[in-house]
């Protein structure tokens, strides 16, 4: 009861982004929160000496702030009226910073607002040239290691933290920035009915090697599909498709 009035008080709640949680997924959820907490926490011991070395890398060629946080927004289940809803909140998600400090974030702002309209001719424009990759690639802003930290997505180790807090999940579309929210389509909301993750169905079939519907229409394929055995194929198909280094930049 205390959850119900809590949610009709905060002014993140609005009835328009209210979606039902697919029933008899009960079970389904609490394995993967367990499972979560487990190999987020055995992933943050055994890498340890990792993140150590890319922190050490990070203060040598840019001195100041290890790590970088940016609201996000992502999706908690919550319950009201004895049914269960998934509810869009934001969240501070942590990254190693790869990026000058006090970077502006209007180039990257513009390029996602072209991304999303599929404005071909404005995203050469930014970019500078045609690329297959669909993101922000020869980004002025990004320090030394900040390439090779992204290639084969090591900035995103801090995000474990994020999984042991609960604001994410090992796997589950990725958290998106707000000003992307705020122009999204209609249909691109339903990317919000699960939690965000680490990576996902989207970073293992295409990494940003297709147009932004194509890569939410994924993220909607796991959302309707989720299971211990697709998460565990996603899990399994990550480390080659970050080695591959296909769609990084």
């Amino acid at each position: 009861m205390q959850n119900e009035v809590n949610i009709q008080t905060t002014r993140r709640y609005d009835p328009g982004i209210l979606r039902p949680v697919i029933a008899g997924r009960r079970g389904y959820y609490f394995l993967k929160r367990t499972a979560d907490i487990a190999l987020a926490g055995f992933l943050l011991i055994v890498l340890s000496p990792i993140m150590s070395l890319i922190a050490v890398a990070i203060y040598l060629y840019s001195p100041g702030p290890i790590f970088f946080s940016q609201e996000r927004v992502g999706a908690r289940r919550i319950r009201m009226g004895g049914r269960q809803y998934w509810r869009q909140e934001t969240f501070r998600c942590h990254k190693f910073r790869t990026m000058k400090i006090n970077a502006d974030s209007s180039v990257h702002k513009d390029y996602v607002q072209a991304l999303i309209q599929n404005d071909q001719k404005r995203m050469f424009e930014i970019q500078g040239e045609d690329t297959q990759v669909r993101k922000l690639l020869n980004d002025p802003r990004i320090i030394q290691p900040g390439k090779f930290l992204r290639k084969f997505s090591l900035d995103e180790l801090p995000q474990l933290w994020n999984v042991l807090h609960g604001e994410m999940s090992m796997i589950g579309p990725r958290p998106a920035i707000p000003y992307e929210v705020e122009i999204y389509k209609s249909w691109h909301y339903r990317r919000l009915e699960a939690q965000p993750g680490i990576t996902g169905l989207q970073q293992v079939k295409a990494r940003c090697t297709t147009d932004f519907d194509a890569q939410v229409k994924f993220d909607i394929e796991y959302v309707d599909n989720q299971s211990l055995w697709l998460d565990a194929k996603i899990a399994l198909l990550t480390p080659l498709a970050v080695l591959s280094g296909r769609g990084a930049g």
